[in-house]
Parts: structure tokens; C-alpha cells; sequence
């Protein structure tokens, strides 16, 4: 990811803009310090993805119970 001066992006707003649509992320910084991040906007479908790959990185960490357990779970307290 690049770095660039706040003066910089306002004298290239309109190049740099075209840059990040093109998939490009810039971060911005102010007397040398990181201030802000200009990233494309992800599609719906890509967001979508994202948050897909970032459940089932979750579910790895996550001890599922059996499926007789969850059943039971199901129909506790109903009568029969």
C-alpha cells in the first residue's frame, strides 16, 4: 500500500481516485503520520465473500455438540 501526503492528494485527487477504482489502496498521511486509508468500496457480492471467509475462519475455533445433543437441546421441555 502506498503512502501519501495530504498536500499530494489535493493536488492529484482526481488521478489518485482513479487509481483506487482501479483496486489500488492509498494511505494518506499528515507531517509524516498515517491519518487515513483510501480503499476502494467493495461490491455487495464481495462483502458478501468476506464475511462468509470470515465466519468459517470462526467456526475452526468453535467446539461444536453432537447432533443427538443439539436434538435433544431442540426438544427439551416440549411434551409429547
Amino acid at each position: 500500500m502506498e503512502t501519501i501526503g495530504a498536500s499530494e492528494v489535493q493536488k492529484h485527487l482526481s488521478k489518485l481516485l482513479d487509481r483506487v477504482a482501479r483496486g489500488e489502496s492509498l494511505t494518506i498521511t499528515r507531517y509524516s503520520k498515517p491519518v487515513a486509508r483510501l480503499v476502494p468500496i467493495a461490491t455487495r457480492q464481495e462483502r458478501a465473500r468476506e464475511a462468509v471467509d470470515r465466519m468459517t475462519e470462526q467456526r475452526k475455533h468453535i467446539k461444536l455438540a453432537p447432533l443427538a445433543e443439539l436434538m435433544a437441546m431442540t426438544h427439551e421441555g416440549h411434551r409429547y
